[in-house]
């Protein structure tokens, strides 16, 4: 089991979703973890080392070793947790003993035990706030038992005499700004991966609403292609072979009620058009297919043009006026191109009307939503070749649009296009964003350190040892440089801008000049001792201003420093073992600690790239299973909203029980083909989206040879979709009955809009239940139907009054 105390979370602290971390803030957490215990093992070892030099020289190397190699085992067995994660109570056993051990081997390690031990355990109650970032009483009462094995080893070490304060109190101050940085950085985090997934959540309603209207238009193309077809031409009586009838129903049937898919497997697009159809009805086609296969491409583009060749070839049977017709597919580039051509009589693309769906949506509609394109080349006379091409890779479609919509229409439809993998690489912008907040919660970590080193522990240094200072007065000018540094980086960093390049080279050179002023006017037996305020200090100062740049500048400036100090000692002669010891264990709990901060926000560069990866493949999923409920709810929505009508009537013709030499049945499917006709006219961009629908149905009863004369007065004004689709509705009974003349009416007022049918019932009487329907569904959408019948004479007027206004109720 792996434990939340190790960067997961422990059985039974599992979150909620509203309060699970992003995946910014759970690296962070993962990475501190890892970052703490590395750290606090190699200082152990290098100044455990150190200390046993010490030990040699005092004679007690023995009784330190005895203590020392349990301590660095216990190292060991926490580095090795990192891969082999231990439960709660081994893992905090482990810690408790290395503060103890490290406490008690003081009395043994000789001249520079204290800072040794002070070193060591000061980094450590550090470093535990970061082992248990996700565990702070943890981290705090191993904090508290450090400072007790500190204290007494004190004890142990100067028998009679009470442990110094000064340490205790060290440690307190450090443990404090340990888990304040902690905090800063880890609500940078959780405020980026806030942010981060609110844009996620406008990207997935987005990217799920393209994809619905995507699906769609495929289901409308597809709802065009097959019961829409079938019944009309049921209702134009074409022909009197209907063999072909009950399986063409059942197909239609098929399609329609199977849940459309997002596969992004390959399909080999020459076995899809070996099975094209070749044509419907009694007119069949001839297709003569040179295709060069394989050809492997993704199953979206391949289902495209396999739908788009066979309404195509659909449209060669019903209106080329020949037989034969020739497919070609080859590969071209990384893309296929099929060509579908006929020496039939041609027609002019641009003067296809918008409310022919075949080409529109069926061919070019399916084509753009996938990424390709489709050209069409007629003329009258000349025959006619439509050419699909689908590239490898995304492009910018300019396709044709040939059926008279607009150059908006066609961005429109690029927009809508299913959402792309988020597998790849992460969003640019969310890395950035990510990297910049770790950033800056970083500078203000380290602003946070500087200031309360400086005005906390290095003013009561530079105060108390004013006499040892030559000058003095230098030694103060410096300690004000650097407050004028970090008061500019606060102006900053506070108002979370960056801080500009001229301010941070101003402000690193001001460091490194404090720097060489303190080392050239302290002796140099007194560096890195209780009179160096500035030692342990400029390193914090320069890590504000250099957190957003390369590891190796911060590295480089550290160097500079304890290069100047390093020259200082070497000019005043070799320093003796023991200052050398106690230098480098100061060397290595100040600058190391502070060369490892910087190496840790270095790697905030790398965690924002991998925290934006892991944050976009959790939220492609997320947008699967969106995508897939939503898509499965709006097909059975679909599919409920045809099972009153559609469905019925290509059951009853799939297995016989209703027959197309039934005048009634006919009848009935061309009421159903002008209902589906208005259907795909709903989502049109059109000024008037009333008289586009009504336009629809017409267009439906003249191709069964009825005149139908249509006629609007009054201002067009705005009417809700669910209104249009009631207001519309019993004129689609009527003209669908009619087979002689009908004459439609929309009266626009004011307030109410009046849409009347004249016709006569071609079966002499009125399908109760189309009636009982209608008024169901009228009553409901608060539109009024009134029916007169005069013999064969049928008058239908359906009418909506606007709701009136409080505003207008209220007398002036």
């Amino acid at each position: 089991m792996r434990h939340w105390g190790h960067g997961e979370r422990a059985k039974g602290d599992a979150a909620t979703p509203e309060e699970a971390p992003g995946a910014g803030e759970r690296l962070l957490v993962r990475t501190l973890v890892r970052y703490g215990v590395r750290l606090r093992c190699t200082v152990a070892a290098v100044c455990g080392a150190l200390g046993l030099v010490s030990a040699g020289e005092a004679g007690t190397a023995p009784a330190a070793t005895g203590l020392l190699l349990p301590a660095f085992l216990a190292c060991g067995l926490c580095l090795r947790s990192l891969r082999r994660p231990l439960p709660l109570a081994p893992r905090g056993a482990l810690d408790a003993a290395f503060v103890l051990l490290i406490g008690l081997s003081q009395p043994f390690l000789g001249d520079g035990a204290d800072l040794t031990v002070e070193a060591i355990l000061g980094i450590a109650v550090i470093t535990f706030q970061h082992e248990w970032a996700t565990r702070p009483a943890v981290g705090l009462a191993l904090a508290g038992l450090g400072a007790a094995a500190g204290a007494l080893g004190d004890v142990l070490s100067s028998p009679g005499h009470g442990p110094e304060a000064a340490p205790l109190v060290a440690m307190l101050v450090e443990v404090s700004l340990s888990r304040a940085a902690l905090g800063i950085v880890r609500s940078r985090a959780g405020a980026a991966d806030r942010s981060a997934a609110s844009r996620a959540a406008s990207r997935r309603e987005a990217d799920v609403a393209a994809a619905r209207r995507a699906s769609e238009r495929e289901y409308l193309a597809t709802l065009h292609d097959t019961a829409a077809a079938t019944l009309l031409m049921v209702s134009q009586g074409d022909g009197r072979d209907w063999s072909w009838l009950p399986m063409r129903a059942r197909q239609d049937l098929e399609a329609l009620s199977t849940l459309p898919g997002f596969e992004t497997e390959n399909v080999d697009l020459a076995a899809l058009l070996g099975c094209v159809p070749q044509g419907g009805g009694p007119a069949g086609v001839r297709l003569e297919s040179r295709v060069d296969g394989p050809l492997t491409i993704p199953s979206g583009p391949g289902l495209a043009i396999f739908n788009g060749v066979r309404e195509a070839v659909t449209n060669v049977a019903r209106h080329s006026g020949v037989r034969d017709a020739e497919l070609r597919a080859w590969r071209e580039g990384g893309g296929v191109v099929v060509e579908l051509s006929d020496a039939g009589r041609g027609f002019v693309p641009e003067a296809v009307a918008a409310r022919r769906r075949g080409l529109s949506g069926s061919v070019v509609g399916r084509m753009r939503t996938v990424g390709g394109s489709v050209s069409i080349a007629s003329r009258p006379g000349a025959g006619t070749l439509v050419r699909w091409r689908w590239p490898d890779g995304p492009r910018d479609v300019r396709t044709p649009d040939i059926d008279g919509a607009s150059g908006a229409r066609q961005a429109e439809g690029a927009a809508e296009s299913p959402p792309r993998s988020a597998t790849g690489s992460p969003p640019t912008a969310v890395v950035r964003f990510l990297r910049g907040q770790l950033l800056h919660g970083a500078q203000l970590a380290a602003l946070m350190i500087s200031l309360v080193a400086q005005f906390g522990m290095s003013l009561g240094q530079l105060t108390a040892n004013q006499g040892v200072y030559r000058p003095a007065w230098a030694q103060t000018a410096a300690y004000v440089c650097l407050v004028a540094v970090a008061a500019v980086a606060a102006f900053h960093l506070l108002r979370g801008r960056r801080i500009p390049p001229v301010v941070r080279r101003s402000g690193v050179s001001a460091v490194l000049a404090v720097s060489a002023v303190c080392a050239f006017t302290l002796a140099p037996d007194r560096l890195t001792g209780a009179q160096d305020w500035a030692f342990g200090l400029l390193g914090w100062h320069a890590l504000y201003l250099l957190a957003d740049r390369p590891v190796r500048t911060f590295a480089a400036f550290l160097g500079a420093h304890v290069g100047i100090n390093l020259l200082v000692v070497l000019l005043a002669g070799a320093p003796t073992v023991a200052r050398s010891a106690a230098m480098g264990v100061a060397t290595v709990s100040d600058i190391g600690f502070q060369l490892s901060v910087g190496v840790l926000v270095g790697l905030f560069h790398g965690m924002a790239s991998t925290a934006g990866a892991e944050a976009a493949r959790a939220e492609e999923l997320r947008t699967r299973e969106r995508l897939h409920e939503e898509t499965q709810r709006d097909h059975r929505e679909r599919y409920r909203a045809l099972t009153a009508t559609t469905v019925p009537l290509l059951v009853g013709l799939g297995h016989g029980t209703l027959s197309p030499h039934d005048k009634a049945v006919r009848l009935r499917c061309g009421v159903e083909a002008a209902r589906l006709r208005r259907l795909f006219a709903e989502g049109d961009a059109v000024s008037d989206p009333l008289l586009n629908e009504l336009r629809a149905c017409v267009e439906v009863t003249e191709r069964q040879g009825v005149t139908v004369s249509l006629a609007v007065r009054g201002r067009p004004g705005e009417v809700p979709v669910e209104v249009r689709r009631e207001l519309v509705d019993p004129v689609a009974v009527v003209l669908g009955r009619t087979r002689s003349t009908a004459r439609v009416t929309v009266v626009w007022t004011s307030r109410a809009v009046h849409v009347s049918v004249v016709g006569e019932d071609d079966d002499g009487g009125c399908d109760p239940t189309e009636v009982a329907r209608a008024r169901g569904r009228a009553a409901d959408a608060e539109v009024t139907v009134v029916r007169t019948t005069r013999g064969s004479d049928v008058w239908v007027t359906a009418g909506w009054q606007r709701p009136v206004r409080v505003r207008e109720l209220t007398p002036t």
